[in-house]
C-alpha cells in the first residue's frame, strides 16, 4: 500500500469512526485506530485532523461529549428541487423579498450568498421563509428582480 492509499485509508477510517458518535477524547481516537492496524498515530496527529475536517463535541444520543463531524455544507445550486421551494419574488425601490416554503428561506439564501455582487445581491437575510435580500445597486434593481426570476425559473411580478 503506498503511502497516499495509507492516508486516505487513515482519513476514511478517521470519518467512519467519528460518525460513530463514541469517542469523548482524543486518545480514545488513537486507541481505536491503533486497534485497527493504524500504528503510527499519534494524539497530535489526531487533533490535527479533528481541526482540518471541523469536528466538534457534542452531545450524542445517551448525552455524552462525543467528536463527531458536522454535516457537510456544500453550497446548493438552483436545479428544479430548489426551484419549486421559490413561492414569490416581491419588491420595493430599496429591497427584495422571497417568500419560499417553510424552512427553505435559509437554503436558498445560501444559494444567493453565493452568486457574486454583479449579479446584483449584496447579500441576504433568512429567516424560516422568508429572504430580505439587499441588492447590490438599488437603481438596478428590476435587473436583478430578472436575474432572480431567471434563477428560479419564475415570472412573478
Amino acid at each position: 500500500m503506498s503511502g497516499l492509499q495509507k492516508q486516505e485509508a487513515l482519513v476514511q477510517e478517521f470519518k467512519d469512526l467519528l460518525k460513530q458518535e463514541q469517542f469523548g477524547s482524543q486518545g480514545e481516537i488513537v486507541d481505536a485506530l491503533k486497534a485497527n492496524g493504524f500504528d503510527n498515530i499519534s494524539q497530535s496527529k489526531i487533533s490535527r485532523m479533528l481541526s482540518k475536517f471541523g469536528a466538534v463535541r457534542t452531545r450524542n444520543a445517551r448525552q455524552e461529549m462525543v467528536y463527531c463531524l458536522p454535516a457537510e455544507l456544500g453550497v446548493p445550486t438552483a436545479q428544479s428541487p430548489l426551484k419549486q421551494l421559490v413561492l414569490e419574488i416581491e419588491h420595493n425601490e430599496v429591497m427584495i423579498i422571497i417568500q419560499t416554503s417553510p424552512g427553505a428561506a435559509q437554503l436558498i439564501a445560501r444559494l444567493l450568498d453565493s452568486l457574486s455582487k454583479s449579479d446584483g445581491v449584496l447579500g441576504t437575510i433568512a429567516g424560516d421563509d422568508t429572504i430580505f435580500i439587499a441588492p447590490s445597486d438599488v437603481s438596478k434593481i428590476n435587473e436583478t428582480i430578472k436575474k432572480l426570476e431567471q434563477l428560479f425559473s419564475k415570472n412573478l411580478t
